[in-house]
């Protein structure tokens, strides 16, 4: 079956920057979803998005659908009709869901069917309607119409190309009849562009200045800019988000080196970074060690004969905006942080749990609490605690959102408070997604982890839990963000008696009754997913959760022991066994005595087990309080052998009541040993 080309071209007044990439892969997705559901085979696919344009390029493409047959089956005959003869519900419905007549229907068989040959439809006439549900499927939250015409779109339509092989498609869509014309560059060649055939049209599109292969305008920004900043003698800031949408604003890209006064650079770098990115989309550079340099590179649509006019007309327009920052700035040191408290006295944190100086008094308390017992200093912690919200009633924060926590920074520093107390009022928010940076010092894992734990305690306790989807205080970020702290920066605090100190805090604020266990609870269940995505067995999480460790490094270690303990030979044998004896221990009638009776050891394989439990309580219980838990499950691993001969020549169930209550004593000690790290029981 032979094969062409086919490229579409929808262009549009300038499409919104942020979507365009992908608005750009749906339109692909879209067609090539349709082109599947036609049963048209084609090569290589290519998506090519501008700011004026959405294309596709489909390689090869079979001109024509492949015949296909249509068989059926209907109902049984006997079903079909009745005993006069006459079609039933069940015969004329079959008929009407092929499409024909009964008499149309093969009833030579046991059941009524229908057989089709289906002739292949050609694609020039199937490929205008593949388009359209494309289009009318884009992630467009908001669609808008223009003119007198009735469609909607995203913007609107301005031409439309549509070429199969060298052939024009002869169709109309979003108001625009299509042809072989594009458009140019709107001001290098806003003339219209003649597409030869669809192979041709990047390079007639070049030729009228416009790059229109997104990945193509994005590498060469990258590139251009990285060479740039080099010869500044400095690197760029280049997120990826930043990119896209520089990428999605240009048809030509021309990067451009500006600068501003060196008087700005007294003013938090975090702050002029924040303003250039997001109000002007421009590339921010840092000399050598990570400062800001008073020069930022834009990217023009246009190759100006005279850039220099480009350059001055940026740093005409970031100026006033690193001028709003100098003020506020300036402004705000005008008084001590500590002072804005006064303000968040009257704003209100949540209706029930009292206002944002109220939180931050308790995230002292609590901070204090938790750096007294993972090693940092409590007076410290209290003092950043107590500050930890100051600068979201700065003029800086009120204008720069972003600048939450990093301002306080500054305006600590600024008023000599000591370092890690200034670096505690940004680290309070970390970690600030998956993966994301950690506190540093121990004074900001305190203020963090207090914070997290206040706003848990706090909303669990007045009701208002997280629902599928609705978490509108983010208290499954929180409850991770905890945990990461925790087992990350090895810090030894148990959750138990923080989630109790905390809950003494809010007094009669919350609920208390049973919120402790449900915090607790609501936290761990996030390391269940947390292990998951690190390839550890849920098998492993649930035998280390049945003891309920409240300290989550107490919890990681014995994971990551029983982890290593899954992986031997001996672990299945010892595991089943395990759950044996938790069966057998369960069905005891009666209270199991706490030692064993040696004199009643009867049976050679009961005798050698007591013995070698008995050595291994000895070595074994040091290693688990000293939390060696690994080592602690490599000793018990002899076991196995002793363990297997026991219940092999061992009857548990003894006639004799003295004998047999002897026995369950020996197993509740063998799975005492055991539960010195995990209920392995549960590894089967």
């Amino acid at each position: 079956m032979s094969a062409q080309d086919f490229l579409v071209e929808l262009g549009t007044e300038e499409l919104p920057p942020k979507a365009l990439k992908t608005l750009g892969d749906s339109f692909l997705g879209g067609i090539e979803k349709g082109l599947k559901a036609a049963g048209l085979s084609y090569g290589a696919s290519h998506v090519y998005a501008a700011p004026r344009r959405l294309a596709v390029l489909i390689e090869q493409l079979a001109v024509q659908q492949p015949d296909r047959s249509v068989n059926l089956d209907g109902p049984p005959l006997q079903a079909a009709f009745d005993a006069e003869g006459k079609p039933t519900q069940a015969a004329l419905g079959f008929a009407k869901k092929c499409g024909v007549e009964l008499a149309e229907i093969d009833q030579s068989g046991p059941k009524l069917k229908f057989s089709q040959s289906i002739p292949g439809q050609p694609a020039i006439g199937l490929l205008p309607g593949i388009v359209t549900v494309s289009l009318n499927e884009l992630p467009i939250p908001k669609r808008m119409r223009w003119g007198a015409h009735k469609e909607e779109f995203v913007r609107p339509t301005q031409w439309l190309v549509m070429l199969f092989g060298d052939a024009v498609i002869d169709c109309e869509i979003l108001a625009q009849t299509a042809g072989r014309e594009s458009r140019g560059h709107r001001f290098h060649n806003p003339d219209k562009v003649r597409i030869s055939k669809p192979s041709t049209y990047l390079e007639d599109l070049r030729g009228a200045h416009v790059l229109a292969d997104f990945t193509e305008r994005r590498e060469l920004i990258s590139a251009r800019v990285a060479e740039l900043a080099a010869e500044q003698q400095g690197t760029a800031i280049v997120p990826a988000d930043l990119l896209d949408e520089v990428t999605a604003l240009v048809e030509w890209p021309v990067p451009l080196v500006c600068s501003f006064e060196e008087r700005f650079l007294a003013v938090p770098q975090e702050a002029l970074i924040t303003t250039m990115q997001d109000n002007q989309k421009y590339f921010c550079l840092l000399d050598g060690s990570g400062k800001l340099l008073p020069r930022f590179i834009t990217v023009a649509n246009v190759e100006s004969k005279d850039p220099a006019q480009i350059i001055s007309g940026n740093e005409k327009v970031v100026r006033p905006r690193l001028t709003d920052a100098e003020f506020f700035f300036k402004q705000d040191k005008k008084q001590k942080l500590e002072s804005f408290n006064e303000r968040l006295a009257n704003v209100v944190f949540q209706a029930q749990l009292g206002s944002v100086f109220d939180k931050a008094q308790r995230v002292a308390g609590l901070a204090a609490f938790i750096a007294d017992r993972t090693g940092g200093d409590a007076q410290r912690a209290a003092r950043a605690g107590l500050l930890s919200k100051c600068d979201l009633a700065t003029e800086m924060v009120g204008e720069f959102p972003e600048m939450q926590g990093i301002a306080g920074y500054y305006y600590a520093l600024n008023d000599g408070e000591a370092e890690d107390v200034a670096l505690a009022l940004n680290e309070q928010y970390m970690p600030r997604g998956a993966g994301a940076e950690l506190p540093t010092t121990l004074t900001g894992a305190a203020v963090a982890v207090a914070d997290k734990l206040d706003t848990l305690v706090g909303i669990f306790g007045i009701g208002m839990l997280p629902t599928g989807s609705k978490d509108p205080y983010a208290l499954r970020r929180a409850a991770l963000g905890v945990l990461r702290i925790l087992i990350e920066k090895q810090l030894d605090l148990d959750l138990a008696e923080a989630i109790a100190f905390a809950i003494q805090q809010f007094a009669d604020k919350v609920k208390a009754e049973g919120l402790a266990s449900q915090v607790q609870d609501f936290i761990f269940d996030r390391l269940r997913a947390r292990y998951e995505d690190e390839g550890v067995e849920v098998s492993v999480y649930q035998a280390v959760r049945a003891l309920t460790p409240t300290a989550p490094l107490d919890f990681d270690q014995r994971v990551q022991a029983v982890q290593a303990f899954r992986a031997r030979s001996e672990a299945a044998a010892l595991a089943a066994a395990n759950k044996r004896v938790s069966n057998l221990l369960s069905k005891f009638d009666g209270q199991v005595p706490a030692s064993v009776n040696v004199a009643l050891l009867q049976e050679p394989a009961e005798q050698t087990l007591a013995q070698v439990v008995a050595a291994a309580s000895q070595a074994v219980a040091p290693l688990a309080a000293a939390r060696c838990y690994r080592e602690a499950l490599e000793h018990l691993a002899s076991l196995r052998e002793p363990v297997d001969a026991f219940f092999e020549a061992v009857l548990v169930n003894a006639d004799d009541a003295a004998v047999r209550t002897n026995r369950y004593a020996l197993l509740a000690q063998l799975r005492g040993l055991f539960l010195g790290v995990a209920d392995i029981s549960l590894l089967g």
